[in-house]
């Protein structure tokens, strides 16, 4: 019950933001409702857990979270660079001009409203409690499995969408958080990446009919490479990008020792230990 409750107040904020943003018909209005769904989600998550779980909510620590959000806004914004560099080499990716200014002011708020609601309900509620009873590894998959599924209901969905947003943001996010012990990073990232694909670069985002951006682009070839309607999400490329991000956060969770074991495998150590002379 508890977590069902930390997923409804967190998911309330989320859904009442996404009505105020989708009614918005300025950019400026955008920018403003998606930021205030952002910070609200926020101080509810911290209340609720606090109330839920009588204890200092240290994933959402304050001392230091600008930088650390921030950090994750540069990974964000350079994994995803990364990508469209990989596919504009191919011809694939070509800017025609300029796209809207106002447009990509309005998706800084909607894009930090998503990173933050997001990342909240996927790592900091589900992830954070499946970890406790299966592990680490476990709880990565299966979280991963489910913010997969979750993109699902996109207006250009796809069956290899969902996989590839499994594996890319199930994995990233997820080894983020892990390696940081805080939500910062992971939002950073989170909301760099998206921006990045769609005030920047002008490009779908995971097939939600994203509105222009700052550059007027299109993406033209094969769809393992550029994502085809569901954006360069859906590229191979964006997958093997992602793999080796979530690979270098899992080795520093690792190197920190962030990694939670098994509890079956954590609870056989703990007993050996105490039999131990």
């Amino acid at each position: 019950m508890r977590v069902v409750g930390q997923l409804l107040a967190v998911a309330a904020v989320a859904f009442v933001g996404s009505q105020g943003v989708a009614a918005a018909d300025n950019p400026w209005l955008t920018l403003i409702f998606g930021s205030l769904t952002a910070v609200l989600a926020v101080v509810v998550y911290r209340w609720v857990v606090r109330r839920t779980e009588h204890r200092p909510v240290t994933e959402l620590a304050g001392p230091g979270a600008g930088l650390a959000a921030g950090r994750g806004v540069l990974i964000g914004m350079a994994l995803f660079g990364a990508v469209i560099a990989n596919i504009a080499l191919l011809g694939d990716y070509q800017v025609r001009g300029w796209g809207s200014g106002p447009g990509a002011v309005g998706l800084l708020g909607f894009m930090a409203a998503a990173a933050v609601t997001e990342e909240l309900l996927f790592r900091g509620i589900l992830f954070r409690v499946v970890e406790k009873y299966t592990g680490t590894g476990i709880a990565l998959v299966a979280t991963g499995v489910l913010f997969g599924l979750s993109h699902l209901f996109n207006a250009h969905a796809s069956l290899w969408g969902a996989i590839a947003i499994a594996i890319e943001a199930g994995g990233l996010l997820t080894a983020a958080y892990v390696a940081t012990r805080k939500l910062w990073v992971p939002i950073g990232v989170h909301f760099g990446w998206n921006f990045a694909a769609a005030g920047l670069f002008g490009t779908e985002v995971s097939g939600n009919g994203t509105p222009q951006g700052l550059l007027d682009a299109v993406t033209s070839g094969p769809s393992i490479i550029t994502g085809g309607d569901f954006g360069p999400e859906g590229s191979l490329y964006s997958v093997l990008v992602c793999v080796l991000a979530t690979c270098a956060f899992l080795w520093l969770a690792r190197r920190r020792g962030h990694l939670v074991p098994r509890r079956k495998r954590a609870e056989r150590a703990d007993a050996v230990t105490t039999l131990a002379p």
